[in-house]
Order: C-alpha cells, then sequence, then structure tokens
C-alpha cells in the first residue's frame, strides 16, 4: 500500500523524492475524483445546451468599478495564510514530513512567507484588475449584461459539492460512530479521516438542487447530467480507498480462490493490505519504514478495488445511455437504483458498523441503498409520467 505518493513513486519508479511525502494518496484520488467529476459534468451541460435541452442565461456584472477594500482584504488573507504555511512547509520539511495534516491544523508557519504570499496575492489581484480594465476601457462603473452558459456553473457546483459532501460525510460518519465521537467530538470533527460516502452524496445533493434551482437550471436536467460525473468519482475515489487502505476494506476471507478466478492475481481475491495508512493489523517482517509497518491478519476481500471496477463500469453504462434516454430525470433515477445495488451487494462483505433491532444487524449503507433502489424505481415512473403528461398537453 502507498499511504501518501512518496511511497507509491519510491517503489514504483525508485525514485527518492520526500516531498511528495506530504501528498496523502487518498486526498490524491479524492482531487481526481472530483476533478474527472468537474470535467464530465461540464460536457454533459455543453452537450444538452447544444442539443436545445438547456438555454444559456445572462448575468449582469459591474465592471469598470475600483475594487473595494474587502476584495483586497480577502486576496491578502488567502495570500497570507498559503504563504504562511507554504514557506515553513519548505524550510521546516524534517519536522513535518510524517504528519502534514497536524501541521496544517496548527499554528506554526512563516511570517516571511506570509507577507511574500499576500503581497504576490495583491500583485495578481491589482494585474487581473488593469486587464479588466484595458478589455472594458469604461470611464465610469457600468453594469454590464453578459451571457451564462450552465457548464459555467461547473466550478461552483464543484465547490459547493466539495464543501457540502465533505462535512454531510462527516455527519454521518459520526452518526454511524456516535460512541468514538462522543468519546473525542473536536478531534472527530477535524480528523482528516473518517467519512461516510453517502452522507457526502445526501448533503451535496441537496446543496447542488438548490444551486441549480437558483440559478435557473431545470433539476431533472441538471441530476441527469450529474449522474455519470457522480458514479466515475466514486469509482475513482474508492482507487484512493484501496491504494492508501484507509479500513474501507472486506471482512477475512479464508475461502479459496474460486476457478473462475484463476486468472485474476491472489491479491484481487484476498488481500492483507501491507503498510496501510491507519497502521492497522499485525508488523511486517523486516519492515524498513519508520511508520506504515503493518498489515492484515488474516487478509481480508479488498473490497475498494472491487468497488472500484463496479463503479467505473457503471459510469461507462450511464455515459453509454445517456443520449437514448430523452425524458429528463430517468437517467439519475437508474443511477440510484444501480448505486443502491452495487452498495448493498459490498455490504455484505465488508466491515462496518452495524444497527441492530430485533436481533435484525445492518449496515447505515445498507439502510440508505435499500431507500435508493425504491426511490429511483418511483423516480422512474413519475419522471415518466410527467413527460407523458406534457406530451398531452
Amino acid at each position: 500500500m502507498y499511504p501518501s505518493l512518496y511511497y507509491a513513486i519510491k517503489d514504483l519508479f525508485g525514485l527518492d523524492w520526500p516531498f511528495f511525502k506530504l501528498i496523502q494518496s487518498f486526498g490524491f484520488f479524492v482531487a481526481m475524483a472530483f476533478l474527472a467529476a468537474a470535467y464530465t459534468l461540464s460536457r454533459e451541460l455543453k452537450r444538452k445546451e447544444d442539443e436545445g435541452l438547456l438555454k444559456s442565461g445572462t448575468v449582469k456584472v459591474l465592471r469598470g468599478q475600483k475594487m473595494s477594500n474587502s476584495d483586497l482584504f480577502i486576496s491578502f488573507l488567502i495570500g497570507f495564510l498559503l504563504g504562511y504555511k507554504v514557506l515553513f512547509m519548505i524550510t521546516n520539511f524534517a519536522e513535518i514530513e510524517d504528519s502534514p495534516q497536524d501541521f496544517l491544523l496548527s499554528m506554526n508557519g512563516s511570517l516571511l512567507g506570509g507577507i511574500l504570499g499576500a503581497a504576490l496575492s495583491l500583485g495578481i489581484k491589482y494585474y487581473d484588475k488593469a486587464k479588466e480594465d484595458k478589455k472594458y476601457n469604461l470611464k465610469a462603473p457600468t453594469l454590464l449584461e453578459e451571457p451564462l452558459h450552465p457548464y459555467q456553473h461547473v466550478g461552483n457546483l464543484t465547490l459547493l459539492a466539495a464543501f457540502t459532501g465533505i462535512l454531510g460525510a462527516k455527519i454521518f460518519h459520526n452518526l454511524e460512530n456516535w460512541g468514538d465521537f462522543v468519546k473525542d467530538p473536536i478531534g472527530a470533527l477535524l480528523s482528516f479521516s473518517g467519512l461516510t460516502m453517502y452522507g457526502g452524496l445526501i448533503c451535496a445533493s441537496i446543496a447542488c438542487i438548490w444551486y441549480g434551482r437558483k440559478h435557473q437550471i431545470p433539476t431533472p436536467h441538471l441530476i441527469d447530467s450529474c449522474a455519470p460525473a457522480l458514479m466515475l468519482a466514486y469509482g475513482v475515489g474508492r482507487i484512493g480507498c484501496h491504494v492508501a487502505g484507509d479500513g474501507d476494506w472486506g471482512d477475512p476471507n479464508l475461502l479459496p480462490k474460486p476457478n473462475w478466478l484463476s486468472w485474476a492475481p491472489d491479491w484481487a481475491w484476498v488481500y492483507d493490505y501491507p503498510h496501510n495508512v491507519i497502521n492497522e493489523g499485525v508488523p511486517l517482517e523486516n519492515c524498513m519504514q519508520a511508520k506504515y509497518c503493518m498489515h492484515l491478519v488474516p487478509a481480508v476481500f479488498p473490497t475498494p478495488l472491487y468497488e472500484a471496477i463496479m463503479c467505473i463500469t457503471l459510469f461507462f453504462v450511464l455515459w453509454g445511455i445517456r443520449k437514448r434516454i430523452t425524458t429528463p430525470g430517468v437517467l439519475f433515477s437508474i443511477y440510484l437504483v444501480l448505486n443502491g445495488i452495487e452498495r448493498f451487494a459490498i455490504e455484505l462483505i465488508r466491515v462496518n458498523t452495524k444497527y441492530d433491532v430485533d436481533g435484525f444487524q445492518f449496515t447505515q449503507a445498507q439502510l440508505i441503498s435499500s431507500i435508493l433502489i425504491p426511490l429511483g424505481i418511483i423516480g422512474i415512473l413519475y419522471f415518466k409520467r410527467m413527460e407523458k403528461k406534457r406530451i398531452v398537453e
């Protein structure tokens, strides 16, 4: 396993680049997941606009005005904080390389770096303002009406989904592990670990639908555009779980590999997650690393790998049928069904906290996925009925 990119680069290419210890593997793949989703969503919104399914709007923008004190202060603050942390990281790398998360949450930093960062940020701000003034050449502040295409909202949607998704994932994780949260609520909220996918999906979906309605993007078309992107993002994110060994693995697997999987490597059937990022298991023999020297005994089902394969495959399925499904809202409903089936199935062999109701045990993910499946079926019927009603009228 590769807790950070440093270990992956060293193992695969033989390059000893300590700086990459700062880039955690799981965080890297989460970032890649958001980028992949943003790209896919942007393409779908462009396609729908080209086919006349979505319309571009306009936005009134005040051009030619002087920069406000609040704009300058925000630019100064962002530049200062980035410089404050980055220069300290460069000059004190040995001190933070083994625990970059703790450093980011600490008050440690470089005052000189903060000043340089603030100066650079303000310089860029003034440069961009000079370019804008040259482009519009306005003698006085003027309110201009500019076109705004649906795909131009993707940046805001991605940031909104990232913030609300991570927040929702933390909330649902702590609800699922209430005992641990009660013991250390501050640590649980600020920890970089502990995320529940469905919490992120629910909160991010609500936030993005609200944003779309606010900007006159029809909800059925917006959620349809998001469906393939969501499936792809989840699959890419699960690659991060597998590569880092973050604890989202399966139950112990003591079964022999079946004949129909004889073509697959043994680690695709049972895996011990050596050097996992959460240091769980028993010590590895002859481990030369300062940390991450544990592996699982007994070995387990590599469920993050299974989910990555399934969800990326389902992404191609959704991507392939998206043009054939002409009823708005149906593609997202199909996504809910597929997502629910996939997650309910994987929970059968996955380690997770279980609830017990009168002897019947189930996980939070199984509860939510069992709701998503009928909800998706109802959605298909509802949107088709609304389409027929619209055609008749």
